[in-house]
């Protein structure tokens, strides 16, 4: 039975799509991808069925990520569809706590935060938004620290 993962951000139009790229490479390049379903989606349906902002995935494609997935909301379904729910920031956690329609629902939500282990002074994904390209690259140094260890966790667990 594969594991189903969403990664969840306001507009899924910058870090949730490029933890999605950067969690199915990492999944390719160990021959993991068989035992997963990936996906991304936002809290913020303003930008559904929208490419990633064009500014992450110039970023992402400089290291080797070619993010494809189109913008889209948050359903309550996916709390029944996904085994995990992660959370890019403490307010996307928060309001998905809150949308669960059950406590199975609610536990299923984690922070990706949590996952990240080489970047200690930070407390959430930060959104890279109105940010230059500091806060892209920033953003892409996270996800990949924390989709790494999420993989190892996980593989760790069975």
């Amino acid at each position: 039975m594969k594991k189903k993962i969403l990664f969840v951000c306001l507009g899924n139009i910058c870090r949730s799509p490029a933890a999605e790229g950067i969690m199915r490479r990492l999944l390719q390049e160990k021959n993991l991808d068989d035992k997963y379903v990936l996906d991304s989606a936002g809290l913020y349906g303003g930008h559904a069925g929208e490419l990633p902002d064009n500014r992450m995935r110039q970023h992402a494609r400089r290291r080797g990520y070619d993010l494809t997935h189109r913008s889209r909301p948050v359903k309550i379904s996916d709390f029944e569809d996904f085994d995990l729910i992660v959370a890019m920031d403490d307010s996307n956690f928060s309001r998905l706590k809150n949308l669960a329609p059950t406590i199975e629902g609610e536990k299923k939500v984690v922070r990706m935060i949590d996952f990240v282990k080489g970047f200690p002074y930070y407390h959430s994904v930060p959104d890279p938004y109105y940010e230059g390209s500091e806060g892209f690259e920033l953003v892409l140094d996270l996800l990949e620290d924390g989709c790494l260890n999420l993989v190892e966790q996980l593989e760790k667990e069975g």
